[in-house]
This record gives structure tokens, sequence and C-alpha cells, in this order.
């Protein structure tokens, strides 16, 4: 049976979902929603998507659209995902699920009484290189002691991935320690008992912080340091190095490696070495088989509790 899709946000986000839902078996994306009808019509012409709008309620009412992934600005998923909920839609929304707290407590009672898969796209869940790494915890081969992370971008005026002007502004404790934070919870299978944060000046036209330390203690005794900037002139992205019991592992996109530099092939870990498509994958096979997904809103809740508290201590 065909499962058809509709996107919210033909950005440069939304692109990277229909070239991803293209490699997924009986899957139609049927409707895509874009505030800007002209550049959306583009979008939807170029990928045969028969019905364009500006208005999520529209698509909403549509009978034939089973699920809805929402790649719209950070402020509008929360309430975005309740309406998919409501309408009787499965959903997944692009990280990050909320950034108020209680928002997000919502949207986890509200996908808990629908019955509906409900996932967030903690991407970092799905990439084969942190795949690895977790399937060598899984077998008892390698425990996390420390987990380092560096999250730098350049990104001093308000532009979007593919260096478009967003509308909306990005931040880096609700949107980029989101990943770290849920990552370092799910490796572990330990939740932050300790969790601290300072922050640099804020930017006087963007009013957020473009500097960020972050520093992260498990229950089980295993800590992480988080640094994060915009302001980084230099090789971009985010890059981890986990230090364990018996190894060390470094991440840089999708390429691993040992401590000694030397190349870890992860070809075979998953079908894909595309992380967007494997969460794609993911949320299309919880739907067929009626259960929850890796990455669901309930899952990753408690990384938006430790933001939340991280939150009351820079403010």
């Amino acid at each position: 049976m065909t499962i058809n899709v509709a996107l919210a946000g033909a950005g440069a986000f939304g692109i990277k979902h229909l070239d991803a839902l293209k490699l997924i078996d009986d899957v139609k994306v049927i409707s895509v929603i874009g505030r800007d009808f002209a550049k959306t019509q583009e979008v939807a012409d170029k990928y045969g998507i028969a019905h364009v709008t500006d208005e999520l309620a529209q698509t909403l009412k549509i009978k034939e659209v089973d699920a809805v992934i929402l790649c719209t600005p950070t402020q509008m998923h929360a309430s975005q995902t309740l309406a998919c909920l409501e309408g009787g839609k499965h959903v997944q929304v692009e990280i990050p699920l909320c950034d108020v707290y209680a928002d997000g407590e919502k949207v986890v009672q509200a996908a808990k009484a629908s019955g509906k898969v409900a996932m967030c796209g903690h991407t970092r869940r799905f990439n084969p290189s942190h795949q690895y790494v977790n399937q060598k915890i899984k077998a008892g081969q390698f425990k996390i002691q420390q987990m380092d992370v560096q999250t730098y971008f350049f990104r001093r005026t308000n532009m979007n991935a593919l260096g478009q002007a967003r509308s909306w502004t990005d931040h880096l404790l609700w949107h980029h320690a989101a990943h770290t934070v849920d990552l370092f919870q799910y490796q572990t299978g330990s939740q932050v008992v300790k969790a601290n944060a300072i922050q640099g000046p804020i930017h006087p036209a963007l009013g957020i912080a473009m500097d960020m330390s972050i520093q992260l203690q498990a229950a089980n005794g295993a800590i992480c340091t988080l640094s994060l900037s915009f302001n980084n002139d230099g090789p971009l992205g985010t890059f981890f190095r986990y230090i364990g019991d018996s190894a060390t592992y470094i991440a840089r996109y999708d390429d691993l490696f040992n401590g000694k530099e030397e190349k870890i092939d992860v070809s075979k870990v998953a079908v894909s070495m595309n992380g967007i498509e494997l969460q794609d994958r993911e949320f299309i096979a919880a739907i067929r088989e009626g259960r929850e997904p890796n990455g669901s809103v309930a899952q990753v809740l408690p990384c938006y509790q430790v933001l939340h508290n991280l939150e009351k201590q820079l403010s």
C-alpha cells in the first residue's frame, strides 16, 4: 500500500527529504506547503507533486494524506505537529521538537492520545557513523566515558544552508545543542543528571548568543563537553569524539575514524549512507508496522527538559 506524504517547508532541508523519499518504495509526496507560493510551485514542478498550497490547514483536509513531514521554522514546530495529530495524520517534525519545553510536553501527550506515529528528526541516531558506535555499545564491546563535540558554523547573517535569507532565526541551544544532548543520552542509555552552560555576547541584530559551551553528566557517570559557535570561519559542521573504555572513535559527518585517524568502513551499517533517508525510512516503517519509531517525540522529550534547564541557567 502506498503511503501518501505531504511536505511542509520546501527549503534546504525540505529538499533533502524529497530526495530521500524518492528512494523509498511505495511512498508518494502528494502535497507541498510553503510560505512563498511561487518558489514552492517550482519545487512541486521539479518533483512532480500535484498539490501546492501556502496553508498547512488546507493540506490537512486532504483525506488521502497519510503523513506529514514538517521542515518549517523552529517556532512553528510544536503547534504544527499538534495540528497534524489533531488532523489525524502521522507526523515527522524536523529538529527541534519545540523551543519551549511545555509545548514539547503537549505534543507528547497529543501523540499518545492520537495513536499516530509522531517522530522528531534527531538525525544523529540514524547516521551510519553513530549507528556503528551504537552497535558496539549494544554488543557490550564499548562503553562511553566521555564525548567531546564541536558544532561550528559561520552564520553572522541570517542565511540557510543554501545561502538564502532566512525568515526566522536559528538557535545554538534549542536547535544545534539538541542533536548532541539527545545523542549523548541515546548512546549512553542514561539520562543527564548534571548540566551547565555559559554563552558569549548576544548578537546585536540577531538577538541570540553566537557562542556557547555546555557540560553534561549522565546518571551512569559519562560526561560530555559541547562547544557551539556561529562565529567559526573554518571547517563547518559537527565533529564528535567518543572516548571509551576500549577505543576512541571520531565521527566527522558520515565518516568514522579510530583514535589513530584510521578510517572505519561504515558503508555496510545500513541500507544507505544518508542519515535523512534512514530517518525517513524509519518513519515510513513505523507507520506500516504500527509501532513507535526510533526518535519518537516521547523518546526525545528528555533532551528538551535538559535544554529547558540550561535556558533557565543562561537567563
